[in-house]
């Protein structure tokens, strides 16, 4: 099982790619794929057929994959881009930034 640090709600920085430099929320994380889906980066244009959601069909922007390597941790109380640690605290494995020392929820 591999370890990732990013999860469902966080907000991360792109690295790398067209979208280098942009924050947004994760909406969510593919593990198989080691891909995380993030709220208005990495936009494709999906052809649709007419549905109940979209009645004349069309061209739908929508989020796709992008790698996780190629996302960092916003840190909440320093708003820069950290490194992610992890210990125990009272028997709870937790994440923590290893600028700051402060937990992240």
């Amino acid at each position: 099982m591999k370890k990732f640090n990013i999860r469902k709600g966080d907000t991360v920085q792109v690295t790398a790619g067209n979208d280098k430099g942009k924050t947004g929320k994760v909406l969510e994380v593919v593990r198989e794929k080691d891909r995380v889906i993030v709220e208005g980066i990495n936009m494709v244009s999906k052809h649709t057929k007419p549905n109940a959601k979209y009645p004349q069909g069309g061209i739908v922007k929508q989020e796709s994959g992008i790698h996780i390597s190629n996302v960092s941790l916003i840190d909440p109380k320093t708003a820069q881009p950290v490194k992610v640690g992890h210990k125990v605290v009272d028997g709870k494995k937790i994440r923590y930034s290893k600028k700051s020392g402060e937990e992240i929820k």
